[in-house]
């Protein structure tokens, strides 16, 4: 089974400023992913021509069960988390990161019944300050929601923002999840024509038979966003 984590940086390319989103939709779909967690997806925004995103990569990649959280407002839309899966989702929920005044953030937790069993996952999109990321962290690991998924497999994986790779040590190590993107030289994810952080991320624990990731290196990925695909396979 595979999953795919992508910041998507709303369909506009790192390098050219161009939004195309078919240039998405190609590198997922090359990938052939089973789950597909993305970050900064827009809907109804000027710059990306207000196309709905969520119900458009939904249908072009045919996955189709789909959860989109709108986490930070612009206009009449906006942008935010978006969760597509092959498989139904058993339950799901969407909980708000944001801390004081800095800029909307959010998780999407998702009981995932996939063909081996069900799966508990997470997607989310943290902030830029390291304090606001370690708070964010420990709201979510401490969260009754999430505590409900603790007798099945979990995985978190999105855009962590962490580039000194401090979380692996904090909150996760207190709350035994390990680290499946690690050493951090072997991710790297940003900027996507020249990376040099490892901000894509993936955690784990429970009973997982087999966990591998590797980051997704085609051209065109390095084109279509400024954010690499972390690709994620397992079996339960």
């Amino acid at each position: 089974m595979r999953l795919l984590s992508y910041n998507i940086h709303k369909g506009i390319g790192g390098r050219d400023r161009r939004y195309r989103l078919q240039r998405i939709v190609d590198v997922i779909a090359a990938e052939s992913p089973d789950i597909v967690c993305l970050q900064e997806v827009d809907r109804n925004v000027r710059r990306s021509r207000f196309d709905n995103q969520p119900e458009i990569l939904a249908e072009k990649l045919k996955l189709t069960h789909r959860m989109y959280q709108l986490n930070v407002h612009v206009q009449a839309g906006g942008y935010g988390n978006l969760l597509l899966s092959r498989w139904p989702f058993l339950s799901h929920h969407q909980v708000s990161l944001t801390r004081q005044t800095k800029k909307s953030r959010g998780a999407q937790m998702a009981m995932i019944d996939t063909p081996n069993g069900a799966i508990h996952l997470v997607n989310w999109h943290l902030g830029l300050a390291e304090r606001e990321r370690h708070w964010q962290t420990r709201r979510l690991l401490e969260h009754h929601l999430f505590r409900d998924g603790r007798d099945l497999p979990q995985m978190i994986v999105g855009d962590f923002n962490d580039w000194r790779n401090t979380l692996a040590g904090g909150p996760f190590n207190v709350h035994g999840f390990q680290q499946l993107t690690a050493p951090i030289s072997r991710f790297r994810s940003f900027p996507a024509y020249l990376p040099l952080g490892s901000l894509d991320k993936a955690f784990w624990r429970g009973s997982f038979s087999q966990l591998t990731a590797h980051v997704a290196k085609r051209r065109l990925a390095r084109d279509a966003s400024d954010h690499l695909p972390l690709i994620v396979d397992f079996e339960l």
